[in-house]
C-alpha cells in the first residue's frame, strides 16, 4: 500500500510540474502575448519624442544626446527593468579621449553607453544583446537632423523589446538566458560606442551568444517600395544556426520578405562592416544586422518622425523579438561554425 501510495504521489507531483512548465514555442501564450504586445502606436509614442527637434539630431556627447539619454534610460526606469548589477547605472561612460584616438581629426565629449538588462532564470552568464545607436549626426547650420530611422528606429525597437521581454517575465515566463538591451553611442562618427563596449565588455564575450542589432527599420527604399520587407545581414558569417533561427522566426510571425541583397562583405555598399554588429562579430560572436535600405532622406534633415511606417517599424521590432525569443530560450546555446 505504501509503496502504491508513494507511486501515486509522485505520478500527481510530476503531472503538477508538467502543468506549471512554461511552453516558450510560437504557438505557446507566453510568446504570443510578449510578441503581441509591440505596438505600432507605441513605437511612435516614444520615436515623437527621440526624433523630436529638442533633441538637437543626438550628435555624440552633445546636450540633446544627454537628453534622449535621459528619456531611455527613465524608460526602464518606469518598467522596472533595471541595469546590469556590475554596474552603479545604466550608463557605461565612453571617454572623449577614446572617441578622439579613433576618430578622423574630430574631437568629442565623454558620451556614454545605456545598458538594460533582464537576468535569465536558468543560463544567466548566457547573454543576448539587442543593440542599437541611439545617437545621430546632430544640428548643420541651425537644421536639425532628427534621425527618426537613423537611428530612433532601432532605439524605440530596442525599447519594445525589451518592454516584451519584461512582460512575459511578470507573467512568470522570463527569459532562460539573460538580455543585455544595449543603447550605444557614436556610431555616426566611427562605431564608437559598441568597439567601446566590446573592448570593455560588462559580461565576457565569451559568453555572449550573439548580437542582434537593429539600424534603420522604419521606412522602405525605392528597390522594395510598398512591401514588407527587411534587409537580414551577417546572419550566416558566424553560424548557420543563427540564420535559420530567423528565418524560422519571421515563418511563425509575420512573414516578411528577407531580403539578403547586402548580405556579402564584399557587396560595394560594404553595410556589413557599417553597423554596431561588426564590433561584435569581430571578436567572433555571431549576428544578425536589421536594415530597411539606403532611401532618399538618409542623413538628411528630412529623416523625419512622420515618415516612418509604423506598422512595418512593429512587424520588423516583432521579428528581431521573436528571433531573441527563440536565442534566449532554445535549450544549447547556438554553435560558432564558421570564422
Amino acid at each position: 500500500m505504501k509503496l502504491k501510495t508513494g507511486l501515486l504521489t509522485f505520478g500527481f507531483v510530476a503531472m503538477l510540474s508538467s502543468c506549471a512548465a512554461v511552453n516558450y514555442s510560437y504557438e505557446g501564450k507566453a510568446f504570443k502575448s510578449a510578441f503581441s504586445s509591440i505596438k505600432s502606436e507605441d513605437l511612435k509614442k516614444n520615436l515623437y519624442v527621440i526624433a523630436a527637434d529638442n533633441m538637437e539630431g543626438r550628435d555624440t556627447g552633445s546636450p540633446g544626446q544627454k537628453r534622449a539619454a535621459d528619456y531611455i534610460i527613465n524608460y526602464y526606469k518606469n518598467l522596472n527593468i533595471g541595469h546590469p548589477t556590475e554596474m552603479t547605472s545604466y550608463l557605461q561612460t565612453v571617454p572623449a579621449d577614446y572617441m578622439n584616438k579613433k576618430s578622423r581629426g574630430e574631437t568629442f565629449n565623454d558620451s556614454a553607453n545605456i545598458l538594460a538588462f533582464i537576468k535569465g532564470s536558468e543560463k544567466p552568464e548566457e547573454i543576448i544583446v539587442v543593440s542599437a545607436h541611439y545617437d545621430h549626426v546632430g544640428t548643420k547650420n541651425g537644421v536639425v537632423y532628427n534621425g527618426a530611422d537613423d537611428d530612433g528606429s532601432g532605439t524605440v525597437g530596442v525599447m519594445e523589446i525589451a518592454e516584451a521581454f519584461n512582460k512575459a517575465a511578470k507573467e512568470g515566463h522570463g527569459p532562460k538566458r539573460s538580455v543585455l538591451f544595449l543603447h550605444v553611442t557614436g556610431e555616426e562618427h566611427g562605431l564608437f560606442g559598441s568597439a567601446y563596449y566590446s573592448d570593455n565588455p560588462i559580461f565576457p564575450l565569451a559568453n555572449t551568444v550573439a548580437d542582434l542589432n537593429i539600424d534603420m527599420i522604419g521606412r522602405d527604399d525605392a528597390e522594395n517600395r510598398g512591401q514588407d520587407y527587411v534587409y537580414v545581414i551577417g546572419s550566416e558569417m558566424l553560424s548557420k544556426e543563427l540564420k535559420t533561427i530567423n528565418e524560422t522566426a519571421n515563418a511563425q510571425t509575420n512573414q516578411l520578405k528577407l531580403n539578403y541583397k547586402y548580405d556579402d562583405p564584399k557587396d560595394p555598399q560594404r553595410l556589413y562592416y557599417r553597423s554596431d554588429h561588426y564590433n561584435f562579430a569581430k571578436k567572433g560572436i555571431p549576428v544578425a544586422f536589421f536594415f530597411d535600405g539606403i532611401h532618399e532622406d538618409y542623413h538628411k534633415p528630412t529623416d523625419d518622425p512622420e515618415k516612418i511606417n509604423y506598422v512595418l517599424l512593429a512587424k520588423r521590432a516583432q521579428l528581431v523579438f521573436a528571433t531573441a525569443w527563440e536565442l534566449a530560450n532554445r535549450k544549447e546555446r547556438i554553435v560558432v561554425d564558421k570564422k
